[in-house]
């Protein structure tokens, strides 16, 4: 079994004591995002083959890396660098703090293990497209032979998306628009060649409508990966967790309104106070992420 930390809330970031504490225990509770009820996921090195990260800041979590490897489970780090204005992302690392953490991960661990992540793609009047441009090739060049990967996606407007970018654009002015597919596909196809000049493919995470030329369909739990940086093969069926996801099986032990980061393109989060409450609500010592209500 892949276990996935987590494509809902950032725990390498927030809840790496937690989450060790979880890993010694043989399991964690998870909250049905549904129905809201509790279910066990085994955290048991017999019952997981590898494990999946998804962050914006490592640090708190190189020393929990350090014992996942002396357990002898393969993972893999998903690790999103876009470093927008604090309008957009409130609370995210300064870039070179970023960038060490990946040549960490690759020193320590090797390539294959860190994917970098260029999403979520959001225009406004603070990230013009001459901003992506710009920024997107900076980070590329300093990740230069740290990953050979990049996934990216635009924005997915849903409701609590578009209700989130307009409170932040009422506090810190600026406006924002969402282009059409023919503009974010020319875009994604100049930024493919960056990526292409610093050693990375480019694939995009759950918008198949961008899967063209060099551009590839995304799988961000990726047992071929983790085969790689396991040195054997990790078996796991095709999975996807939504419409034009490529991703193998596994299971997520996040929990959705629990990431104070305060992006305001992010899909995990519905009202950022909220999930701020969640985080202060947090106790390392539970065996859930927050207090169970049932």
């Amino acid at each position: 079994m892949i276990v996935s930390a987590s494509y809902r809330t950032d725990i390498p970031a927030y809840y790496a004591e937690w989450f060790l504490r979880r890993l010694k225990a043989g399991y964690s509770l998870v909250k049905n995002p549904y129905s809201g009820r509790y279910y066990r996921v085994s955290l048991d090195r017999r019952d997981v083959s590898a494990f999946v990260f998804w962050t914006r800041n490592l640090g708190p979590f190189i020393g929990v890396l350090e014992e996942i490897d002396s357990l002898g489970i393969p993972f893999i780090v998903q690790y999103s660098i876009t470093c927008y204005p604090a309008a957009l992302e409130r609370r995210v690392v300064p870039l070179e703090t970023c960038v060490q953490h990946v040549r960490y991960l690759a020193k320590r661990f090797g390539p294959r293990v860190v994917v970098w992540r260029y999403d979520t793609i959001i225009l406004t009047s603070l990230t013009p497209v001459s901003f992506h441009f710009e920024r997107f090739s900076k980070i590329a060049k300093m990740l230069q032979g740290c990953t050979d990967e990049v996934v990216v996606s635009w924005a997915n407007m849903y409701k609590k998306t578009v209700r989130n970018i307009k409170k932040a654009s009422e506090t810190h002015p600026f406006t924002w628009f969402d282009p059409p597919d023919k503009e974010k596909m020319e875009i994604l196809l100049e930024l493919e060649g960056v990526a292409r000049e610093n050693g990375m493919k480019m694939s995009v995470c759950g918008q198949r409508q961008y899967v063209k030329g060099r551009i590839s369909d995304s799988s961000c739990v990726d047992a071929k990966r983790i085969s790689d940086v396991a040195g054997r093969e990790i078996e796991a069926a095709r999975k996807p967790h939504r419409l034009g996801c490529g991703c193998y099986e596994s299971r997520d032990i996040g929990e959705y309104d629990t990431c104070p980061h305060g992006c305001v393109y992010c899909y995990a989060v519905n009202d950022h106070d909220i999930a701020m409450k969640n985080y202060l609500k947090h106790d390392p010592e539970l065996d859930s992420l927050t207090p169970r209500s049932d």
